[in-house]
């Protein structure tokens, strides 16, 4: 596809959005089309999925979790991101499948492998041409997600901290794996660095 699509991964917390905002502002300046969305709630089905997963007080059963999100991914895919990138766009995307990897696969306790072939049929196969890890530690992101007073309720807020250790453990394996794909940054430090990390990756991407 003539398109780059880039997604943002990490605990909650981590900047994701902040990086992403702009990431999106440095690639339009440079006369880019831009689509910026999220998983789930990047299509309106995906809003409906989102409050059951993340919104929605109350349990959820974690096999049931997984199919939601791999469901959200596959509409959102189908719908937006792939015609996006066959357009030739740039698709910046807050969370992916390597998300249902590190949180049903790994915190959940479901399965890395089972999960990712999940996703992978969901979307027939689809991957990014980078994903950046914006790499923290899970307390300061949960000290960070204290802080907002706006932020909405989400149930992982109540998971045990054992869950966001191994969440972060299952990314940084990830991207051992694939190093190609992957891009590994330290969130601890100031937006403008970060900023400036992920820049000059995509543009080596884009110039390539």
């Amino acid at each position: 596809m003539a398109g780059l699509f880039v997604t943002l991964e990490g605990g909650d917390g981590a900047g994701k959005s902040t990086q992403s905002t702009l990431l999106a502002d440095w690639l339009r300046e440079a006369g880019r089309t831009v689509v910026t969305t999220r998983e789930p709630g990047g299509t309106d089905l995906g809003v409906e999925i989102r409050h059951l997963v993340q919104h929605r007080r109350g349990h959820v059963a974690p096999r049931a979790e997984a199919l939601l999100y791999a469901a959200d991914r596959a509409h959102h895919v189908a719908t937006l991101v792939r015609p996006a990138l066959e357009r030739g766009d740039v698709v910046l995307q807050d969370r992916y499948l390597d998300s249902s990897v590190a949180y049903q696969g790994a915190g959940r306790v479901l399965g890395t492998d089972e999960v990712r072939d999940l996703s992978l049929w969901a979307v027939d196969g689809l991957l990014p041409d980078l994903t950046i890890l914006l790499d923290l530690d899970p307390a300061e992101g949960r000290r960070r997600m204290a802080a907002r007073v706006d932020a909405p309720y989400d149930r992982l807020e109540e998971a045990p901290d054992d869950l966001h250790v191994r969440v972060r453990d299952q990314y940084l394996a990830l991207a051992a794996a694939e190093p190609e794909r992957f891009l590994v940054v330290d969130a601890a430090g100031s937006p403008d660095e970060i900023h400036a990390a992920v820049r000059a990756r995509v543009a080596a991407l884009l110039e390539g």
